[in-house]
């Protein structure tokens, strides 16, 4: 028919905080605060190497509360891209919802709209797609969107809280 389809991807959609680098007591504010959890950088070059698009989505919500500036969020994002970079390791995208609770936009997680946002720019099959989080608002994201969801323990919650919460993840 003469029309070209893009082939779309699957991808591990991460969340950042206890996810991609160790969860902070409030915030991540400055590039040397930022710490890479162990054995991420290796789990995304496998993730790359494997075809899988790999992108961030993170409710940034200190930008919202006027605790930190939209340009320190990307200062952190560099460093996040320099760390994963120094192992091999790349994202394809990273998406931040700037807004505090209650403002009412469409990109804060548990809503998609970061997710399908990657979706859309990126090229992504959402329904081939898994959203690895810390927290049941990652979850609930995930599945709004389509995608399985892995739910780690590498953030703030532990096991029992998990299997407590309302939207359980796939694994």
């Amino acid at each position: 028919d003469g029309s070209s389809r893009m082939t779309l991807r699957p991808a591990a959609v991460v969340d950042r905080d206890g996810v991609v680098n160790v969860s902070p007591d409030d915030w991540v504010t400055e590039p040397g605060d930022f710490v890479l959890m162990p054995g991420v950088a290796d789990a995304i070059r496998r993730l790359n190497d494997a075809g899988w698009a790999t992108v961030v989505v993170t409710n940034q919500s200190a930008v919202g509360r006027g605790l930190m500036t939209r340009e320190q969020v990307d200062a952190v994002h560099r460093r996040m891209v320099e760390l994963l970079a120094a192992s091999g390791a790349r994202l394809d995208g990273v998406y931040v919802c700037p807004h505090a609770p209650g403002e009412g936009c469409s990109c804060r997680k548990p809503s998609p709209g970061m997710l399908l946002e990657a979706a859309s720019q990126l090229g992504l099959d959402l329904s081939r797609s898994v959203m690895i989080g810390d927290s049941e608002r990652d979850i609930e994201a995930g599945r709004a969107a389509g995608c399985d969801t892995i739910a780690v323990t590498s953030g703030k919650h532990s096991t029992p809280e998990i299997e407590a919460w309302e939207t359980q993840a796939d694994q």
